[in-house]
């Protein structure tokens, strides 16, 4: 399934803002990957050209895309992340994400900026959700850029020029751009999560255990029962916020973490196999060619000869 959106014309003061905030991103993100900043839960991304498929562990999150264009691929959905939109992540989820346009005179560039659940849930008692609904709502979305957001946004990176105000007025921005967010198109989706006893919560709770985990057998009943959903419902909502089963979503926590074992710490084949949870390393090496596209040997020396960086599990919007 693909998300595809329109282009969007920005109006000319939001369009002077991303131009600011283009300019101290690239100012600041010099190396290609993942620049973090004083600033701990905001960090930067560059490309310089269009890369081949990574793995990468979003977490809550807010992503704006200020130039170039990236694919994230969650389950089997397919999110295009373009200029003028912004995207939000509300639980822990794995994809794999692939820059298509990008240059070192235009390069992607990307902000992201991770959201504190517990922070999320002190607003839920001061602010009216903009549509409010019980159905569960998939856990990670698009939606286009306005000024609330982007504004906030663009004063939280300018303070970085300036770190003896960064202390003080990082958080109150942070809280506002919260605020924003909740009163905002993808409100529901960010709270659903932290609501206290809400079944966004219960399957951020089975994701925890997941990711802890990820290399034991997984018995969906008890899983369920530890987070107190019956089986069915367990799978029902679980497929609903993250695009995948249960199962799926350790498998491809598996292939990812057998990427990054293979690539980074030299193991072989069937040591990787083992260490992530597989006892056949045959349905290892059919799994992985289906994920990554390729057997991981080969896989491995292909992303050596293009000079790939790490894939750890790293939020990376």
């Amino acid at each position: 399934m693909n998300t595809q959106l329109k282009p969007i014309e920005m109006p000319s003061r939001l369009e002077q803002d991303r131009e600011e905030l283009t300019a101290i991103v690239e100012r600041y993100a010099q190396a290609e990957g993942v620049t973090q900043t004083a600033w701990p839960a905001l960090s930067f991304f560059r490309a310089d050209a269009p890369s081949d498929r990574s793995c990468a562990m979003y977490e809550p999150c807010l992503g704006l895309l200020l130039q170039g264009n990236k694919h994230v691929l969650v389950g089997d959905e397919r999110l295009e992340q373009e200029y003028g939109y912004y995207l939000i992540n509300s639980i822990d989820v794995p994809v794999t994400a692939q820059v298509v346009r990008a240059s070192p005179q235009q390069p992607c560039l990307c902000i992201t900026l991770r959201l504190d659940p517990v922070r999320i849930g002190e607003w839920l008692s001061e602010v009216k959700l903009a549509k409010p609904s019980t159905a569960t709502a998939r856990g990670i979305a698009l939606s286009p850029i306005s000024g609330e957001i982007l504004d906030p946004l663009l004063r939280l990176v300018r303070l970085l020029d300036s770190p003896h105000d960064l202390s003080l007025l990082a958080p109150l921005i942070e809280r506002e751009l919260l605020y924003r967010l909740l009163t905002g198109e993808q409100g529901v989706r960010l709270a659903q999560i932290a609501m206290a006893g809400g079944q966004g919560q219960q399957i951020a709770r089975a994701i925890q255990w997941l990711r802890v985990h990820y290399n034991k057998p997984l018995r969906i009943a008890e899983l369920a029962s530890m987070v107190n959903m019956s089986p069915s419902s367990l799978h029902h909502h679980f497929r609903q916020i993250t695009a995948m089963s249960p199962l799926q979503y350790q498998k491809v926590l598996r292939l990812h973490e057998a990427r990054r074992l293979l690539l980074t710490e030299g193991c072989d084949v069937a040591t990787a196999a083992h260490r992530v949870g597989y006892e056949s390393p045959s349905q290892f090496s059919r799994e992985y060619s289906r994920q990554h596209g390729a057997p991981p040997l080969r896989d491995v020396m292909r992303l050596r000869a293009m000079g790939a960086p790490c894939v750890e599990l790293e939020v990376s919007a």
